[in-house]
């Protein structure tokens, strides 16, 4: 974290409906984020065996470096919250949330859906060389160990925390159920080292489920010394019926700063995403715009 970080406590806004739809397992969005302190600026049970994990789930284990990683936080009472990066450099993150949840899980076993790992969308942001922020929710690497293990070595991208199984923070948000207040930390800390263990480079930034929080639960996750990351622009790439709509949607409102939310795991959720990246990114391109992790864009 740098010292000219300015930090403010406000009231949020409602949550626009439209902010992470491909969050849930319908789409019947009904989830705020209000009442929230931020920080402006720079800043269960072991899953059963399903057919498309390619590995065994490894055991966590608690991380032994030192070094303090990016969006590690010391705050004691309330976790911060970046909500988008210093408006005074033309410079945009694009960041990728893998969800997982436990309805989405038994749709893979069923065969109903192939997989929930978008290998278009990152084939197509290496090609592209994007750097981008992944948010990885613990069931997902849970099933996808060495794709997480192939998408940390990878020096494009950085690996950051979803929560372990999608569920919410607060009691309405989305369609998603909630998490209870008792076992709101150690859903966390369990996402983080699950994290740790596939990355020995993973961050400390996180993004809660649906992008819904209250004050209760930024107290409760203080001591997981992790930030979260809010967002600025809504892809609304979840559900969504053609690219075209997301493309509209991110280039529309994006401004120097921003922290772009989108989907990585593709399937039925977020059936579009990888065909609107390419447009994305040569739009943001074309107006000058420097694409870079959050971690960039935080550092000033």
């Amino acid at each position: 974290m740098t010292a000219h970080w300015g930090i403010r406590i406000a009231a949020l806004a409602a949550t626009a409906s439209v902010v992470l739809a491909g969050c849930g397992d319908t789409e019947a969005p009904v989830g705020t984020a209000a009442g929230t302190p931020t920080l402006s600026g720079p800043a269960s049970t072991p899953s059963p065996t399903v057919p498309e994990a390619t590995t065994p789930t490894p055991t966590p284990k608690a991380p032994t470096s030192k070094t303090p990683r990016p969006g590690e936080s010391q705050q004691t009472n309330l976790m911060p919250v970046v909500q988008h990066g210093p408006r005074d450099k033309k410079r945009v993150a694009l960041t990728f949330d893998a969800d997982l949840t436990a309805a989405m899980r038994k749709r893979l076993q069923h065969g109903k859906v192939k997989s929930y790992y978008n290998d278009a969308l990152i084939a197509e942001l290496r090609k592209q060389r994007v750097p981008a922020t992944l948010f990885l929710t613990g069931m997902w690497m849970e099933q996808y160990p060495e794709r997480t293990r192939e998408l940390a070595a990878d020096p494009l991208f950085e690996l950051a925390t979803h929560s372990y199984d999608h569920k919410a923070f607060t009691k309405r948000c989305y369609t998603l159920g909630s998490v209870p207040k008792k076992d709101m930390l150690d859903d966390v800390r369990k996402a983080v080292t699950l994290l740790d263990q596939l990355d020995d480079n993973a961050t400390r930034w996180f993004r809660f489920p649906g992008g819904c929080y209250d004050g209760t639960a930024l107290h409760e996750l203080a001591p997981a010394g992790v930030t979260a990351v809010g967002l600025d622009v809504p892809g609304a790439d979840g559900f969504a019926k053609s690219p075209e709509r997301i493309v509209n949607q991110v280039l529309s409102k994006v401004q120097s700063g921003s922290i772009v939310v989108l989907h990585m795991h593709g399937g039925d959720n977020a059936p579009y995403t990888d065909e609107a990246i390419t447009p994305i990114v040569t739009g943001l391109r074309s107006r000058g715009f420097e694409l870079v992790t959050v971690t960039e864009l935080m550092s000033g």
